[in-house]
């Protein structure tokens, strides 16, 4: 019954998607859902896309290791990712009228800039994307009982989450969601209730959490190198993931800049409460079942994530069976919706577009369909042969940003001075110091997107204030909202 019930959810998810697809006359319906969402669909499309496969399954299995120490970067950067780009960037975004992130690059630096960095968020999406096909794997080889293999069921999912975006893109994204947000919220707080009260109850479960040692956020017995990591981590989270094509595509998906505003900062605030509900449903099996603890022993990272799965399936009633998996694949299904069509418009847009200028609404429309079922089977090829687990692969994802696109967008947005010059020398010494300091001292103290973060802040400065070797190719703010940016 419980695989009947899955099959039947996908289906539906699919089917909505395609009815969705029928709304999509251009390349903006297909990006940005016509600027058109209504607040509770945007809300819903920020929540949903941020509450994936890591939330449920990674982030609460690595909180029931380590504690709260382990997971600085989501939640806690990942909301507040969300506060600052609804604060600081929403209405900014709103008023240039762009179709991706990577249009902002352009109309301040240049074509040049907006290859650079776009290259660099379309790579950055590969481990996102990648942790969502893992999850979906994991889910139907785990529901299969095992007779599909793991890799096997990976393709499935991925096959399944292409067929509904394909066609419809932010809108199949945006109604999708809207249903997935619902049987997130439904589900896990009712499987939250009920393996809460086979640990003993709420109280129980918080105060062995407490005793334990789990709740404490800054461990002051922590070495330096611990505080530095934590810092890594969430520093990982709450900016480099600013610069990033699937919260652009929310905020601008609204119908107002007011509602762009709202939504994302409603989402952020609903995703850090409602995210650690899947943290306590995890640490609450571990309390009701402690050998779970020795999947913690694996040396693949990945096992950790089949605390969830495997007390459900063992140990709950069919209906809590059933609302686990549909609030999971939903979490899953709505994240690697956007992290298909995110990158997909990105590269298209910014790194396509600009070598084949003459491109019509068609032709993009096409173009965008056959790069989206390339970066998926990339994103394939990169989940095959990971081990990682979904939490390392996001934070890993989010570090390309950070040290590549992160400065020379805020400066963009807030600097007069920045120019073309301080956003090439920014991204090439952010971006090279970051893979030069993880090949060379991984295992240094100060953790290596630190290092290439701090490289980019000076790079912007010195390339902005330097005598002019690299002419100037953008355009103020100030010119850019003014004008609006035309296509």
């Amino acid at each position: 019954m419980l695989v009947t019930f899955v099959v039947a959810y996908l289906l539906v998810t699919v089917a909505i998607g395609l009815l969705a697809a029928r709304r999509v006359h251009g390349a903006k319906d297909y990006l940005v859902a016509g600027r058109s969402l209504p607040l509770y669909m945007n809300v819903a499309t920020v929540f949903a896309t941020w509450f994936g496969a890591e939330t449920v399954l990674s982030v609460s299995a690595t909180f029931a290791k380590d504690g709260l120490t382990g997971i600085p970067g989501d939640p806690f950067g990942a909301s507040l990712c969300l506060v600052l780009a609804a604060l600081f960037f929403a209405r900014l975004f709103y008023r240039m009228n762009l179709l991706t992130i990577g249009d902002f690059y352009k109309v301040r630096y240049g074509k040049g800039v907006e290859v650079l960095t776009s290259v660099a968020i379309v790579a950055s999406y590969l481990g996102w994307t990648s942790a969502q096909l893992t999850a979906l794997g994991l889910v139907i080889h785990v529901l299969s009982g095992g007779a599909i293999a793991f890799q096997t069921a990976i393709m499935i999912g991925a096959a399944v989450v292409v067929i509904y975006t394909i066609f419809g893109g932010m809108w199949s994204v945006a109604f999708t969601d809207l249903l997935q947000t619902v049987v997130i919220l439904v589900g896990l707080t009712a499987v939250a209730w009920l393996v809460g009260d086979l640990a003993g109850g709420a109280t129980k479960v918080i105060s062995q959490a407490a005793s334990e040692g789990k709740l404490i956020l800054f461990d002051f017995n922590m070495d330096a190198a611990g505080w530095w990591a934590m810092a890594g981590a969430f520093f990982a989270f709450a900016f480099g993931s600013i610069p990033q094509q699937d919260v652009f595509q929310r905020m601008t998906s609204a119908k107002d800049e007011s509602t762009a505003v709202r939504g994302t900062l409603i989402g952020g605030l609903v995703y850090f409460v409602f995210a650690f509900v899947p943290i306590y449903i995890a640490y609450a099996a571990l309390v009701h079942s402690p050998e779970l603890a020795k999947l913690f022993e694996s040396e693949d990272a990945r096992e950790i994530q089949r605390i969830l799965p495997d007390l459900v399936l063992g140990q709950m009633p069919m209906w809590a069976q059933i609302l686990f998996f549909g609030a999971l694949l939903s979490a899953i299904l709505s994240t690697a919706s956007g992290a298909l069509l995110a990158p997909t418009a990105t590269f298209t847009e910014n790194v396509l577009r600009p070598f084949v200028p003459r491109m019509s609404d068609r032709q993009m429309l096409m173009t965008l369909r056959i790069v989206l079922v390339t970066f998926t089977a990339f994103a394939l090829l990169f989940a095959l042969n990971s081990k990682s687990t979904m939490y390392e692969m996001v934070q890993n994802a989010y570090n390309v940003t950070l040290c590549g696109a992160f400065v020379p967008l805020v400066a963009g947005a807030y600097w007069k001075r920045a120019n073309t010059q301080g956003a090439l020398l920014s991204f090439v010494l952010g971006i090279g110091t970051w893979l030069t300091a993880n090949t060379v001292a991984s295992d240094a103290m100060i953790p290596a997107n630190l290092l290439g973060l701090a490289a980019s802040i000076f790079g912007m400065v010195l390339g902005s204030l330097a005598p002019t070797l690299i002419a100037n190719r953008g355009h103020s703010i100030e010119s850019a909202l003014s004008h609006g940016h035309k296509h």
